[in-house]
């Protein structure tokens, strides 16, 4: 196949969640409390569903498990990554992932979660929270059971543009106001540290899981500091922001046109902003803010026109 695979988001319901993802990209949300888009995604809890050409109606797991030399015949059980879009209308909970050795022990098999955000747009002063101040597991412990929140955590203020780097055993939350693109590994494990004492849609408040969220944090937290590299073209720029072991992010705006060789196992696409046509193999395929496509492992040369701005990634 060397053909782009275009794929149909999973959208979630979530009692932080919004509208902007139905008012900026248009898509059809279940409610206005939708949070999260799961763009590409081959994980059971929200799979995409390819929307043209031969594999038309397959799930991605469908086309991991059956068609392996579309993603190069790439070593694992599973699509590696997912690419969501959150709508963080109100805060989320106060939150940190485990690693993949802790996540396979207790969470049946499930993977651990190593993510990234690129702030696509906030309100002003919005904020995140990101890591937090106990120098020590027993300081840490003390500070949680004596909900000293304001002293523990720390608060990054954000402006569309910013990426962050957010390695499991990171603390971490959306600030409310925050569209933002997240690049993950594909599990859906999450620890609750902190919930503002919220209650759940049936009244109770949500559950925390502390036990294991001090096992998994990262004490001292430590911020690995992200440096974009950026490339100028005439017609385009292309930054790489994180080259790691789970994945590389970049982002590409095209102001007149881009020419590239796929040159990974595949690449996924998310375009954020803007319109134009992906060329493949003299075939031309329209493209719009919204959209979300794999190049598979057989495509060599494309070309980008138009004008406008995407995240992309490989594993």
């Amino acid at each position: 196949m060397n053909e782009p695979i275009f794929l149909s988001p999973s959208f979630h319901e979530r009692i932080w969640g919004g509208t902007r993802l139905k008012n900026v990209y248009h898509y059809d949300i279940p409610s206005e409390q939708t949070g999260e888009c799961w763009a590409i995604s081959g994980h059971k809890h929200g799979e995409s569903i390819v929307v043209s050409g031969e594999y038309f109606g397959k799930t991605l797991s469908e086309l991991w498990d059956n068609s392996p030399d579309l993603f190069g015949f790439y070593k694992s059980d599973r699509f590696p990554l997912l690419t969501k879009i959150l709508d963080a209308n109100y805060d989320l909970s106060v939150q940190v992932h485990p690693d993949d050795s802790f996540a396979q022990n207790f969470e049946h098999g499930e993977w651990g979660k190593t993510e990234c955000w690129y702030i696509i747009d906030c309100e002003e002063d919005a904020e995140i929270i990101f890591g937090h101040n106990a120098q020590t597991k027993s300081e840490l412990i003390a500070m949680i059971q004596n909900n000293q929140w304001d002293v523990l955590l720390q608060r990054v203020k954000i402006k569309p543009g910013d990426f962050f780097y957010v390695p499991s055993g990171t603390v971490h939350a959306l600030g409310k106001g925050t569209l933002v693109l997240e690049t993950q590994q594909s599990s859906d494990t999450t620890y609750r540290v902190y919930d503002y004492d919220r209650p759940s849609p049936s009244g109770d408040k949500r559950e925390l899981h502390i036990e294991k969220a001090v096992a998994v944090m990262t004490v001292p937290h430590v911020a690995k500091k992200v440096e974009p590299k950026v490339w100028e073209m005439d017609e385009a720029t292309i930054t790489t922001f994180v080259e790691d072991r789970y994945f590389t992010v970049y982002k590409w705006e095209v102001h007149s046109r881009l020419e590239l060789v796929q040159d990974q196992h595949f690449m996924i696409v998310s375009v954020l902003e803007g319109e134009g046509t992906l060329e493949v193999n003299r075939n031309v395929y329209p493209i719009d803010k919204g959209q979300h496509f794999i190049l598979p492992y057989r495509i060599e040369n494309f070309v980008l026109n138009g004008n406008m701005s995407l995240i992309v990634s490989h594993p």
